[in-house]
């Protein structure tokens, strides 16, 4: 009879939980039934967050009277996907206040109540509708409500929602949620368009963009926090008192398994249009007076956007790490003469043209292969006490409130409040105050000179979205208006950015200072001259071996490469320290200088920056130039003068122009005039060899005024020379190879894109100095180095 009684118990109880009833809710009232559909669900997203989050839910709704289903879609047929899906649900962990015992029962209910279906046409949509309304009218249930979470990519929205809409709406009176990953578009144009197809199958009520920064549990405690400490906050939280605030999300992992997503969106895309930009708006919007008042969050949210100022690309220093460009070719198929210009890393500076901000700047940054995995909003507040000796007071001390994300240097989720601002008051018996602290440093202060607030309990933040995705809660998900307003303010820095080089970066470690960047009024610069240097036999590459700082070859010499900027910053850098080590040891520093366009950007920068340049002890050659009188436009040497010689403070006796007029006459031999200059280096010139000769490369090889086809080896030992133009012979006066390499240094500068051809076939081309005069520049005992801005190098 015992054995009769059990079987009867054992069939009710599997009764029980094929509904999704327990013990518990047995004798509750029912509040109806929720179909949860996962499509998408044996894909990376579903695995790694989202059945732990749906399985949370019903550990925590179990016995609030609602019964469940749960469903996996995917493409593939039932047979192939079903045990690919259980295998993942036998995964899925308790939460940490259920026991054992309990723990093993409700996983056993939930994976009761899961299965696979295949959604790839709309009969098979069509045949879930049916499966659903037949198992609410088989099991007696009333429905109240169906769950979607699309975890696809964003093209198949559309389609699945018409899908959905079409064949698997619930009976009336039920709720409909569907549920959508990022990105929603890649821009304002697609942003509208998916928003007007969307909208045609689903109303804005029933969807929920989710973006997972919105449930980490610090991350919505922002305006918790401002609310409870209002009382602290309210007369600092200004652009009076705010020096400024910091939205940082950097990772350590590359782009690998993600090329085909990544090309399309870049980091900017990817993290910082997206959920720095959230939490942006959450540091800086008016406190709703009502913060579980939804509408109101999501007005004072789009307030802040009408207020944020255009941004252009001024306002942003992008980089990308040196490997992703070989990733690129590798996982698309793409050539090795490829290159993308995909930005991996950015640091931009937004303004909000409101009186409690102006002026004030907001830092979102954020990329790839960096040297650590940290996340954090910070807002470092001014300090008005300047300490002569006790730096170590805590009056001297930065005053900053951080946000931590939960990794990083704390591992943990908190909020921390310099000890030299005030002590926040908690804002729920949810979160706790650690007392005890490790040693560990955040962002300038050891921990002990914070208040450290944390949770009691940590939660996963697709955990926390999923439960108010039932609760039919919204402020945590992003709206139409606010989504277009989001891509309506970041598009235009995303379309002038879209032909811009990034700046390479090995990753992690070796990175060291290459992407500090400074503000500068409204404009961001990188903040050193640490230049990227590409080799021509390792593009792609990763690490030491492939990436060099300062270093590199092209045609076995050494190469200096950057953006022009930062090039002609590295460039006049060099020239000085050649100069004050010349000076140093012997007094005189001899500089020759080529004609051409060029170098005018090098002569700015010498005339306008370096003050200290030991002008007084410089000697001015020049390399060529023009048979026209040297005031004319023309000349090289007018134009040296112009953009140089006339700023800087430096001897006339020590200036010497080339003397192609001569006798009222221009270049003609027999006035002697390149013996004459041949004459002044021998006597002024030690060894007649200068200390520092600059040159130029046309397109077609020459440097200095040394032309293909010319004869360079006529004028045997002579330093100077009249040389023959492809257009008009005797047109130029030049120092001959012989001068040239004498030289103790030669830099050669190629700037622009129109070069890169040149570059590339130069680098090919053996020595031939007839055809390629610049392949005989070799100097003696001295040093070549070429300086190539990225436009040349890499075209």
């Amino acid at each position: 009879m015992w054995k009769v009684v059990w079987a009867a118990l054992l069939l009710l109880a599997t009764v029980c939980v094929q509904r999704g009833y327990t013990k518990e809710a047995k004798g509750a009232q029912s509040l109806g039934h929720v179909s949860v559909v996962i499509v998408g669900g044996t894909g990376d997203l579903a695995k790694k967050y989202l059945w732990q989050g749906f399985f949370h839910l019903y550990t925590n709704q179990v016995s609030s009277g609602y019964s469940f289903s749960f469903y996996g879609g995917g493409l593939s047929p039932n047979d192939k996907a079903t045990p690919i899906l259980f295998e993942v649900l036998k995964g899925v962990v308790c939460p940490r206040e259920l026991s054992v015992e309990r723990c093993a029962l409700v996983k056993e209910q939930f994976l009761r109540l899961a299965e696979y279906r295949q959604l790839n046409t709309s009969e098979d949509y069509q045949a879930l509708g049916k499966h659903l309304t037949e198992q609410l009218r088989q099991e007696g249930l009333v429905e109240a409500g169906r769950l979607f979470y699309l975890s696809v990519p964003a093209f198949a929205y559309a389609d699945i929602a018409e899908k959905i809409n079409n064949n698997c709406r619930p009976t009336d009176g039920a709720w409909l949620r569907v549920v959508l990953e990022k990105p929603f578009g890649h821009d304002l144009s697609s942003a509208q368009l998916l928003s007007t197809q969307l909208g045609a199958s689903l109303k804005d009520n029933e969807m929920y963009r989710i973006d997972h920064y919105l449930g980490k549990q610090v991350v919505s405690k922002i305006l918790p926090f401002r609310r409870e400490n209002s009382k602290h906050l309210d007369l600092i939280w200004n652009k009076h008192h705010i020096e400024r605030v910091e939205i940082v999300l950097k990772e350590t992992l590359d782009a690998k398994g993600r090329i085909s997503f990544y090309e399309q969106y870049g980091v900017i895309r990817d993290v910082i249009q997206n959920h720095l930009t959230e939490v942006m708006t959450l540091l800086t919007m008016e406190l709703p007076s009502n913060l579980s008042n939804t509408k109101e969050v999501l007005k004072n949210k789009l307030k802040i956007f009408s207020a944020l100022q255009r941004l252009d690309r001024n306002c942003a220093a992008i980089g990308q790490y040196q490997a992703y460009n070989a990733e690129v070719q590798e996982e698309l198929s793409k050539t090795r003469e490829h290159f993308s210009l995909t930005p991996t890393f950015a640091g931009i500076m937004v303004h909000i043209d409101l009186a409690q901000y102006e002026g004030m700047p907001v830092i979102l940054t954020s990329g790839k292969m960096l040297d650590e995995r940290v996340g954090y909003a910070r807002i470092l507040f001014k300090n008005d006490i300047f300490c002569i000796q006790s730096h170590s007071s805590v009056h001297c001390k930065p005053k900053q409130i951080v946000f931590s994300f939960g990794h990083g240097t704390l591992q943990y989720p908190a909020i921390l409040v310099s000890k030299n601002l005030f002590k926040p008051d908690l804002m729920d018996t949810e979160w706790k105050e650690v007392t005890e602290h490790k040693d560990v440093s955040v962002l300038g202060l050891p921990i002990s000179d914070y208040y450290v607030l944390t949770p009691t309990v940590e939660r996963e933040s697709y955990a926390e979205l999923i439960l108010h995705i039932f609760q039919g809660r919204k402020d945590s998900f992003i709206s139409a208006e606010n989504l277009l307003a989001s891509w309506s303010f970041w598009t235009p820095l995303l379309q002038s950015l879209a032909d811009t080089f990034p700046r390479l970066y090995p990753g992690g470690a070796d990175n060291g200072n290459m992407l500090d960047f400074k503000l500068l009024g409204r404009k961001v610069t990188f903040a050193n001259e640490a230049l990227v240097m590409v080799t021509q036999d390792h593009m792609g590459g990763s690490g030491r071996e492939s990436f060099q700082v300062m270093q590199g070859k092209y045609r076995s010499a050494d190469m200096v490469s950057a953006w022009p900027e930062e090039l002609i910053v590295r460039l006049a850098g060099d020239l000085q320290v050649a100069a004050e080590n010349a000076v140093r040891e012997g007094g005189r520093f001899h500089l020759a200088l080529s004609g051409g366009s060029s170098p005018l950007a090098l002569f700015q920068r010498l005339a306008r920056h370096h003050y200290s340049f030991p002008w007084r002890d410089t000697h001015v050659w020049m390399v060529d130039e023009r048979c026209v009188p040297l005031t004319e436009l023309d000349s090289n040497f007018r134009t040296l003068h112009d953009h140089l010689l006339q700023h800087v403070k430096m001897s006339y006796f020590n200036i010497h122009p080339m003397p192609v007029q001569m006798n009222q006459r221009l270049c003609v031999e027999e006035d002697s005039g390149a013996l004459l200059y041949e004459s002044d280096i021998t006597q002024l010139v030690n060894a007649s060899s200068f200390h520092f000769v600059l040159l130029g490369v046309g397109y077609d090889g020459h440097t200095a005024s040394l032309f293909p086809g010319s004869k360079l080896d006529a004028s045997g030992n002579s330093l100077v020379a009249f040389t023959e133009s492809p257009a008009k012979p005797h047109q130029r006066m030049s120092l001959t190879l012989k001068a040239i390499n004498q030289a103790q240094k030669v830099g050669v500068l190629v700037m622009g894109k129109s070069k890169h051809e040149l570059v590339t076939q130069l680098s090919r081309v053996k020595d031939n100095p007839k055809h390629w005069p610049i392949t005989g520049i070799r100097p003696t005992s001295g040093r070549l180095v070429w300086y190539i801005d990225y436009d040349a190098l890499l075209g």
